[in-house]
């Protein structure tokens, strides 16, 4: 990597040394609610530091904070996570990235990614409302299975009721533009209600949202992506209920389920814009092709629990989760079939259709007779069936694929000299096989037979860690994770154009294998948290989009990255003032040649700009305020087209709430100085494409309220 890289490290670290302490992720404020809470995703009931990881934990509070600026826990996650790639603000999350990788979205626990055609919705599942916490682990593991290259953003629901008899929280809010247009106002109603009796709890919710459209800084409309859909001109439903039964004092029994589904309204369509004048495409009134994108999720979990089975925790669960995933009408040259219609003439649009089923299992104790060693033992069994059909003519793009995976693994945690020094350890075992049954490719792709298969792969994911912490806060720890994912099976498979192709030997579903190595500093003295943490990670076999003929297509290339976080934490003389700093460096090479070797920067597709961000907040009795900066700086890439080099842009963001006793009165501001910029996604791509060329959205105000009895 760059030498100034490695000059900025050492700067870094040696201005840190000289600090009083070092930080822990921006979006949660106390360290030490960090430290006590359970992070679920990770796995175990040993608080987070025991565990050598970076992790960060958005309470409800903070969360519903972010989310009355931006409106969603993507861009929530985003605005808190210096190292998460800047969000699109459309209803795709393609190209977006922590540490440089795709991460894991997942439900407690539950995945709710396609990676056999990723479709990129994962981040919209699901409406905030019910969600009481995210949990953030950085860097590439396989705690959760498939999927975590990039890491896990795990959504916790609300909980079961504590107090008995009803309880509940009701929010109304309204979203209006700067110059307070007709068409951009949206408006959302939700509400939670409770019940406690005895051993029996039961809770039931509901959500409505509509999006108007979105305008940029410099008072346009944001243009649209009708292909992949959008969050704007939409409306969602969200349903969830939770049932839950104490079986004992140790042991519940709980049923949740939730339904979530966000519609385009297809209202408007794209006017073109200019790259070279620097216009980006806007939208006009208009009857998009075909039906406005849109997905749906359903989702139902059990699970058992038992804090104190045989001296041990118990954790079970069986999933079922579908989702559909609705792309916008198009008459582009793929879907066009001569048998069918005149060629430019046919319109069709596809449809992602996914249904996972699920168990997992996990048993932790402290081993008798031994009891500084914490021990974990578990199974995970998924399958996935996932197609993408084309909806209007009843045609098969990606024929219908299915996923298995049986993976037992173990887990230990070695507590040494009173707590001072902890080894961690484990091993997973993945045994995949992925089944695909005979299919014809469409006919812009030659009509083509192909023969079906059952290509299979096994292979162990290890992981290991060191904390050491010689005195009450402070720690540090080294660390080595594997994660790993799977090609996008689909586009590969779609994109087949030559004859006597058979799956077993043509498709090549050797995982994508992500080595993570970290090592990082925590320190927590006084009024200030802070932390830093370097990590770099490999693939051999990485899978990268990359634009051939209009499409994006995967190619399996060796990928090295490695990146530098910074947070820091001050809680002022001034009572209830914190001070918050993060900052985020990350370098990413591929190998264009095929020689093994890394030759070019991973562009703008496949990797974050760097950041820093700053932030005020004040929490005093019945008032609480923050007002956020992000700066997004600019990048070039190396060995790549040098229009696609990024310029970099500043945003502010803001907001206030006041606690009465008939319920909280909030008022936020997203974009405060209606800056105008171009989204980093598209302005780091396709140079020479004027339709995909988006500004991003301005400033946006919220006004909120809400109410808990």
């Amino acid at each position: 990597m760059k030498t100034a890289f490695h000059v900025s490290l050492f700067a870094s670290v040696t201005v840190l040394a000289a600090t009083p302490a070092l930080a822990q992720p921006e979006g949660q404020t106390d360290q030490t609610e960090v430290d006590a809470v359970v992070i679920t995703a990770a796995r175990t009931i040993l608080p987070a530091n025991a565990l050598p990881l970076t992790v960060d934990v958005i309470n409800k509070r903070t969360l519903d904070e972010q989310v009355s600026i931006s409106g969603s826990v993507v861009d929530a996650v985003a605005a808190l996570t210096p190292s998460f790639s800047p969000t699109r603000q459309k209803l795709s999350g393609a190209g977006e990235t922590l540490r440089g990788r795709s991460p894991l979205y997942a439900i407690n626990g539950i995945p709710q990614s396609t990676p056999l055609r990723d479709g990129s919705r994962d981040g919209f599942t699901i409406d905030p409302f019910f969600v009481d916490r995210v949990e953030v682990i950085f860097g590439s593991n396989a705690l959760q299975g498939i999927g975590g290259t990039g890491g896990i953003v795990n959504q916790v629901t609300v909980g079961a009721p504590t107090a008995e008899g009803f309880s509940g929280r009701a929010l109304l809010q309204t979203v209006a533009d700067t110059g307070l247009h007709g068409d951009g106002f949206g408006y959302k109603g939700a509400g939670l209600a409770s019940w406690r009796g005895g051993a029996f709890d039961a809770t039931l919710g509901s959500a409505y949202e509509t999006r108007g459209a979105m305008y940029d800084g410099h008072g346009r409309r944001v243009g649209f992506d009708v292909a992949q859909g959008e969050t704007q001109d939409s409306r969602s439903w969200s349903l969830f209920g939770r049932f839950g039964y104490a079986v004992s004092d140790s042991a519940r029994l709980d049923l949740i389920a939730s339904r979530f589904e966000l519609a385009g309204d297809g209202d408007y369509v794209p006017l073109i814009g200019d790259r070279g004048q620097n216009r980006p495409t806007t939208a006009i009134r208009g009857q998009p092709l075909g039906e406005a994108a849109k997905s749906t999720t359903e989702s139902v979990a059990l699970s058992y629990t038992d804090s104190d089975l045989w001296g041990g925790n118990l954790t079970t669960q069986v999933f079922y989760n579908r989702t559909q995933d609705l792309f916008g009408g198009d008459l582009g040259a793929t879907f066009q079939d001569v048998s069918i219609a005149p060629i430019g003439t046919l319109l069709d649009q596809s449809e992602n259709r996914s249904k996972k089923r699920g168990a997992k299992f996990s048993y932790e104790r402290a081993v008798p007779g031994f009891e500084n060693l914490t021990a974990t033992v578990g199974l995970d069994l998924l399958n996935d069936e996932t197609e993408q059909a084309l909806v209007r003519t009843n045609r098969v793009w990606v024929p219908p694929t299915e996923y298995t995976s049986v993976a037992p693994f173990v887990q230990a945690n070695l507590a040494l000299f009173d707590e001072t020094l902890r080894l961690a350890g484990g091993l997973r075992r993945e045994n995949v096989a992925i089944k695909i049954d005979d299919f014809v490719t469409l006919a812009s792709y030659g009509s083509r037979s192909v023969s079906g298969g059952e290509p299979t792969f096994e292979d162990t994911l290890y992981n290991a860690g060191i904390i050491f912490e010689p005195i009450d806060g402070l720690r540090a720890y080294a660390s080595y994770a594997e994660g790993y994912t799977v090609p996008d099976v689909g586009r590969i498979t779609r994109a087949i154009n030559v004859d006597n192709i058979d799956i077993d030997t043509y498709l090549d579903i050797s995982p994508i294998v992500s080595n993570n190595r970290e090592v990082g500093v925590e320190v927590k003295r006084g009024p200030f948290d802070a932390s830093a943490s370097y990590f770099w990670s490999t693939s051999t076999k990485g899978s990268l989009l990359v634009l051939v003929n209009g499409i994006f297509e995967v190619q399996r290339r060796r990928v090295e990255i490695e990146g530098l976080e910074l947070n820091l934490t001050y809680r002022t003389p001034v009572p209830g003032l914190t001070l918050q700093a993060g900052y985020a460096r990350l370098l990413g090479k591929t190998d264009s040649d095929g020689d093994g070797k890394v030759d070019i920067d991973l562009d703008g597709a496949n990797i974050s700009p760097d950041r820093i961000n700053v932030a005020l907040s004040y929490r005093d009795g019945p008032l609480s305020a923050r007002l956020q900066v992000q700066d997004y700086m600019g990048r070039d890439f190396a060995g790549n087209d040098p229009r696609n080099d990024f310029k970099g842009y500043t945003l502010v963001d803001s907001s206030v709430r006041y606690q009465t006793s008939l319920g909280g009165i909030s008022l936020s501001v997203q974009n405060l100085f209606d800056e105008f910029y171009i989204d980093y996604n598209t302005d780091t791509q396709q140079p020479t494409n004027n339709l995909r060329f988006f500004s991003g959205r301005g400033r946006a105000i919220t006004l909120g309220w809400d109410y808990s009895f």
